[in-house]
């Protein structure tokens, strides 16, 4: 029978010899960071949606349409899209670390994930800034009533 030998529990930890900040240390400070905003960010949005906006069942196209007339709002939904992503790819990516031991893999599964970030953040982004609540030729009694001027 083979023993292991098991260090001794008073053994101090040794540093790397890495100092001051590096990627690890900034994600990991941003995590921190966008974890704060971001639930200030959704808890703020679930407030003006659901609860002064008189519930879920008011929430349609008029209402996206009506709050998106107003940068607040755009930049409101932009900072939680793009905080939001980021954040959890950011999540993502520390579990591909944790759990993908090979390179390759390991490679393929960031690349994946970077490239699905980035996509979704590019397309929301457009959608945030492009969305025109008032598209032409369509028919009136289905337009909001910002658009009826």
């Amino acid at each position: 029978m083979t023993t292991s030998t098991i260090p001794d529990p008073s053994t101090r930890y040794r540093r790397t010899g890495m100092r001051g900040m590096n990627t690890e240390m900034l994600s990991w400070l941003f995590m921190r960071a966008s974890g704060v905003l971001l639930v200030f960010l959704v808890f703020g949005h679930l407030f003006v949606n659901l609860w002064l906006g008189e519930g879920v069942q008011r929430i349609d196209f008029a209402f996206v349409a009506g709050k998106w007339t107003s940068p607040f709002w755009q930049t409101w939904d932009l900072l939680m899209l793009w905080l939001g992503l980021i954040h959890g790819g950011n999540g993502v990516r520390t579990i591909i670390n944790d759990y993908a031991h090979r390179s390759t893999p390991r490679l393929v599964l960031k690349a994946l994930l970077y490239a699905a970030v980035l996509i979704t953040i590019v397309l929301g982004t457009l959608v945030i800034f492009t969305f025109d609540p008032c598209p032409v030729g369509a028919d009136p009694d289905l337009l909001p009533s910002i658009c009826q001027s």
